[in-house]
């Protein structure tokens, strides 16, 4: 299965997207979350790596819920057929919660006007399944402290509003042992008590992959692992975490220059050396930081092999030395790491980013995408 048709020919970038691996981490992290549900992140094209298919494959592998940041994702994964309980937390001002609400998606509430205007579009005889969240501490949604009481004394008494839950995020879990979580963690537990002072009894959740893996004190009635799910560890010790996405390319042309001839825009790499040279049609259109150039290697004829040169926008030289590959030739830019293959963690630490970042970029109009394991 592909996002788009191969039309016969090779294409210029494709990534893989391994379901098995999906379907393992989700079986590890629910197994580290034994009395919780499991609500699999799949915003932003599930990290880059394909909303329908990923949110198959986690409800294949145990989980009860699926996140999305927008009411779009979540509406989109509904009409494709996804029953599983949907939660969606981010939209703007003007969004029309109707639709979302006829299609049982759970939404959040971090203020007054908020919740009004989830309330506002419940239709009569309906009500709207809400997520309450306080800001614990990480400054970004959420209702402050001071609101808090207010907020849910006015859902206790809204009647086209059932209080599924009461929500927040945690800031420095993929730091283990930092102060602020056990300061989050106390405030969250002050927003409970509020709650149920008020006549409510929400379900509580906090713990994203990084809590999950580190804080089971903090896993509550469902945890939300996001970069986990895709095999990317948040934490800093080992996990059996396997990366399904993988980046290819191709080789499309292959010459031998002299010693002191120059690669690419300008000439900031000059060959040493005679030298074989292979072009790849993959460049930072195809989602290669420009910015990576003379920093990165790919995989190639089995050898991590470096690029020369300036990173172009569809693009990119490989210096072979004496190594003649052929035209066609696979190339692999990152992935699990598993054959020698330069990493999205690899790519991030040289950009001083993070991995999640490099994943979620890889949605690109002119990178195939293909599914590995898939069950549909």
């Amino acid at each position: 299965m592909t996002s788009s048709s191969s039309h016969g020919h090779r294409p210029r970038a494709q990534v893989d997207i391994d379901l098995d691996a999906i379907r393992h981490n989700l079986t590890l992290l629910g197994a580290r979350a034994p009395g919780s549900e499991v609500m699999a992140v799949v915003k932003a094209d599930a990290y880059g790596h394909g909303a329908l298919p990923v949110a198959r494959a986690a409800v294949e592998a145990g989980a009860s819920w699926l996140g999305t940041c927008s009411l779009g994702e979540a509406l989109g994964l509904r009409a494709a057929g996804i029953t599983t309980r949907l939660f969606s937390w981010l939209d703007t001002p003007d969004t029309d919660f109707a639709p979302g609400i006829e299609a049982g998606i759970d939404l959040a509430a971090s203020s007054l006007g908020e919740l009004r205007r989830i309330a506002d579009a419940a239709k009569a005889g309906t009500r709207a399944r809400v997520h309450l969240k306080i800001d614990t501490g990480l400054s970004r949604n959420g209702c402050p402290p001071s609101a808090w009481a207010a907020l849910v004394e006015a859902a206790a008494a809204e009647p086209r509003v059932e209080v599924v839950a009461i929500w927040s995020h945690l800031a420095c879990a993929d730091e283990p042992g930092h102060p602020s979580i056990d300061l989050q963690a106390k405030r969250f537990a002050d927003a409970y008590d509020t709650a149920r002072a008020a006549g409510l009894d929400p379900i509580r959740h906090l713990a994203n992959s990084a809590a999950l893996l580190t804080r089971p004190d903090l896993h509550f009635d469902v945890v939300r692992p996001g970069i986990a799910v895709y095999g990317l560890n948040p934490v800093p010790q080992p996990e059996d975490l396997r990366p399904a996405m993988t980046f290819r390319s191709s080789v499309a042309l292959v010459k031998r220059i002299e010693a002191g001839e120059s690669v690419s825009y300008g000439h900031t790499w000059t060959a040493a050396r005679d030298t074989n040279l292979a072009l790849v049609p993959a460049g930072y259109a195809d989602g290669v930081p420009r910015s990576l150039s003379g920093r990165m290697d790919v995989l190639l004829g089995g050898q991590r092999r470096p690029v020369a040169g300036r990173i172009c926008m569809d693009q990119l030289v490989v210096d072979c030395g004496d190594y003649a590959p052929a035209v066609g030739d696979e190339v692999v830019l990152f992935g699990a790491g598993a054959h020698g293959e330069p990493t999205a963690r690899e790519w991030a630490d040289e950009l001083g980013t993070i991995d999640y970042e490099i994943v979620t970029s890889m949605y690109r109009p002119r990178v195939r995408r293909r599914y590995l394991g898939d069950r549909s």
